[in-house]
């Protein structure tokens, strides 16, 4: 039995949207599989497969550009509003890790490149990279206040 294109587009867009509740990637993801689910509509009038993934990587670019500016700005206000988070994994020294910060799992990597984060310690967001959260451990910004 052969899948249709239509069948793989819906497959694919519903898979990916999953895919950002999984894991978030400042909704790449979703963007994507929104455009495949859109590609799906469409390939019912449009049956070249070449011609339906470059609509997809070209509606995929497009809606990437606007949810970036939209999640820019919102991202950039939250960071003002709320500065605590708590570790999912370890943040090994100068790499990244898992943090849950205003109830969603962000990318995040220790200010001090040198320093190493346990998983489920408290820390604070002290900047941004991107979509990867600077922090620092709870317990060094004790000592500065």
């Amino acid at each position: 039995m052969q899948l249709s294109p239509t069948i793989a587009w819906f497959i694919a867009g519903f898979l990916l949207c999953a895919m950002e509740l999984i894991l978030p990637t400042a909704f790449v993801e979703f963007a994507m599989g929104i455009s495949a689910i859109l590609v799906a509509f469409v390939s019912f009038f449009l049956p070249s497969l070449s011609i339906q993934v470059i609509l997809w990587l070209i509606i995929s670019v497009v809606l990437i550009a606007l949810t970036r500016r939209f999640v820019s700005k919102s991202s950039a206000a939250v960071l003002e509003d709320a500065k605590e988070a708590q570790t999912m994994t370890e943040i090994p020294a100068g790499q990244t890790g898992r943090v849950l910060y205003e109830g969603n799992s962000w990318q995040a990597r220790c200010g001090d490149e040198e320093l190493a984060i346990a998983p489920q310690q408290k820390v604070y967001v002290i900047g941004r990279k991107g979509t990867t959260l600077i922090v620092m451990p709870e317990h060094l910004l004790k000592h500065v206040d």
